[in-house]
């Protein structure tokens, strides 16, 4: 790799951090803990992943701090719940062990959730549902989506609709992108029609779904995962994902990518400053959902040039958030469709995690160390 897209650091400055020899240093990449690289200045010298480094470091203090280490778990920290929905493993996205992009290419968010969920037979979705109600929106919007999915999903729910609650649900999802049928079609079809999408905008919006469909344990999943844990039903979990969903730093980055590219076609854009949606802590090298979306889609020229600024003075490359929004823009899509996208592929996910909790049968209920806080004396 002659220009790696990451940060870059000496043997000595490592080691340092580490407070290990250059022999150790040398053992940890050999275990392919530590991504190491030729120096574009010399070719004789080697340079170490910082991001590897530090996360090293943090890894160490953690062990030695059993307190500590229980403390940042939920921080991007140490694993505390298994699974065997989905992995995150050399810059990849694995759904059971199934590369999530290689199955964007064919699959469709019915392919994913009954590769995600199991025990879904191919019938599962070959059925009528029953319409919404809803009409097309031009707008769609993060807090209308949010209002008009949580009301659909606390309808009280029919008898037929119980026996294949799954499949239910995620049409009431569509639904709430207006994209409700009341005919057995692919949920990206239904929503294509109902946003008068071009066929090849189809097709985007099919990748978007699996792309989006889960992604660990993200903190809309952690959610749905407590709230199942109680015995809540699958509309409830899934309400609980929605309302993490719609934090600023979770799905309402789309809002954030949006306003800020809608900006910088009306004013200069800041290269000083980060742009949102360009950086994953889970990809040093790049989020492989982003490109994959972004792949021979129609960019809007100002999206294409603030896509090769940020990778040539930054090395990153843009995340689901950012190519989500770049797809809505693109294709003419519904302002908010980005979120509404995240939100109904998530659904699959979601499902997927409730039913694995239900079936483990234990309480998710942590324990809190409580802190004595000194008030301020009084004047």
């Amino acid at each position: 790799m002659d220009k790696p897209s990451l940060d870059l650091t000496s043997a000595e400055e490592a080691s340092s951090r580490l407070g290990i020899s250059r022999a150790s240093l040398y053992a940890y990449v050999s275990r392919g803990l530590i991504r190491s690289f030729s120096s574009p200045h010399d070719p004789r010298q080697r340079l170490y992943a910082l991001d590897d480094v530090e996360t090293l470091v943090k890894r160490r203090i953690r062990f030695r701090r059993p307190t500590a280490a229980a403390a940042t778990a939920l921080d991007w920290g140490l694993p505390v719940l298994e699974t065997s929905l989905t992995q995150i493993k050399d810059g990849r996205l694995l759904y059971r062990g199934v590369d999530a992009v290689e199955l964007a290419r064919t699959a469709t968010l019915e392919d994913t959730a009954r590769l995600l969920i199991g025990g879904l037979d191919a019938g599962t979705f070959a059925r009528p549902f029953p319409a919404t109600g809803l009409a097309t929106f031009p707008t769609i919007g993060l807090q209308a989506f949010l209002t008009r999915a949580i009301r659909l999903l606390s309808e009280p729910v029919p008898e037929e609709a119980m026996a294949a609650e799954v499949p239910t649900i995620l049409h009431l999802m569509a639904g709430a992108g207006g994209g409700g049928a009341s005919e057995a079609k692919p949920i990206h079809q239904c929503l294509a029609e109902a946003w008068g999408a071009s066929p090849q905008a189809a097709d985007g919006i099919r990748r978007a779904l699996v792309l989006c469909a889960d992604h660990e344990l993200s903190a809309s999943a952690f959610a749905v995962r407590v709230t199942a844990s109680t015995g809540a039903s699958l509309r409830n979990a899934v309400i609980a994902g929605l309302a993490a969903l719609s934090g600023p730093r979770h799905g309402g980055e789309t809002e954030r990518v949006r306003d800020f590219l809608e900006q910088g076609e009306t004013s200069a854009a800041d290269h000083a400053q980060p742009y949102p949606g360009f950086r994953h802590p889970l990809y040093p090298d790049g989020d492989p959902r982003g490109a994959a979306l972004i792949e021979n889609m129609p960019l809007l020229p100002w999206d294409a040039e603030i896509l090769r600024t940020t990778e040539g003075m930054t090395g990153r490359r843009p995340t689901i958030d950012a190519a989500l929004v770049m797809m809505e823009r693109a294709y003419g899509l519904p302002r908010g469709a980005a979120f509404a996208l995240f939100a109904i592929g998530r659904t699959a996910g979601w499902l997927a995690h409730a039913v694995e909790q239900r079936s483990q049968g234990s309480l998710i209920r942590p324990r809190a160390r409580y802190v004595v806080v000194e008030e301020a004396p009084s004047p």
